[in-house]
C-alpha cells in the first residue's frame, strides 16, 4: 500500500529540477562509445522533441528522455539490467523521476511498474524502433534522409531481410499507441529527423 507520504515523495521527484540537455549529452558520451548508438539516441531525441512540440508538451524534457533512453545499453545490454542500471545511475544523480520512469517504460520488462500510460511514455516507445529503421533506410540512399517519403519506408518495412533486427511489430504498435496511422507516424519522424539531418550525418553524399 502506498502511503500519502510516499505519494507526496514521488510527486516531489516528478516535479523536481529537470536535467539539462548539455548534462544529458555529457552523460550519454560518458557511457556510449559507439557512434551508431549515439546517432540513434540523437535521432530519438529529435523525434521526441517533434512530438512534444505538436502536442504542446515540454520539448526539453521529452528531448532528454529520448537522448538518454539507451545510454546504459553498451555497458548493460541484457534485460532487465538494461534500463534498470541506467535508472539507478540517473537516480543517484538526482534526475527527475518523470525522466527515469519514461526511460524504464520503453522496455517491456518494466511495464508492470512503469506502464505506457501517459503521452511521454507512449511516444518514446513509438519512436524508438522507427527512428532506428528510418536511419537504416536513409543510409542506403545517396540523398540520405532528404526527400525520403513514408511510402518508401513502408516498402522497406515489408522487406524482412532489410534491417532484420528492427522489431516491425513494435513500430506498428507504436503508431497504434499514439492513435495515428503508420503513414502519419512515419511522416512525423521523417520530418523530425530531417530537421537534424546534419547532426545525424544524414545529408546527401557528395
Amino acid at each position: 500500500m502506498i502511503t500519502l507520504q510516499a505519494r507526496q515523495s514521488k510527486q516531489n521527484r516528478d516535479d523536481g529540477p529537470r536535467m539539462k540537455r548539455q548534462d544529458a549529452w555529457t552523460l550519454l558520451n560518458t557511457y556510449v562509445a559507439s557512434a551508431a548508438l549515439v546517432r540513434h539516441c540523437v535521432a530519438v531525441e529529435a523525434a521526441m522533441r517533434f512530438y512534444a512540440r505538436i502536442n504542446g508538451a515540454d520539448q526539453d524534457l521529452w528531448g532528454v528522455v529520448g537522448l538518454l533512453h539507451d545510454f546504459d545499453y553498451e555497458r548493460f545490454p541484457d534485460p532487465p539490467a538494461h534500463t534498470r542500471e541506467g535508472a539507478a545511475i540517473l537516480r543517484a544523480q538526482g534526475v527527475n523521476e518523470e525522466i527515469v520512469g519514461a526511460i524504464l517504460s520503453h522496455a517491456d520488462w518494466n511495464l508492470g511498474e512503469f506502464p505506457r500510460d501517459r503521452p511521454l511514455r507512449k511516444t518514446l516507445f513509438a519512436v524508438d524502433e522507427l527512428c532506428g529503421f528510418i536511419v537504416a533506410c536513409a543510409l542506403v540512399r545517396p540523398e540520405r534522409i532528404i526527400g525520403m517519403k513514408a511510402n518508401s519506408v513502408q516498402k522497406k518495412l515489408k522487406q524482412t531481410s532489410f534491417a532484420a533486427a528492427v522489431n516491425r511489430a513494435d513500430i506498428t504498435a507504436g503508431a497504434d499507441l499514439l492513435g495515428i496511422s503508420l503513414s502519419d507516424h512515419i511522416n512525423n519522424c521523417l520530418m523530425a529527423l530531417a530537421e537534424r539531418a546534419e547532426a545525424l550525418e544524414l545529408t546527401p553524399q557528395a
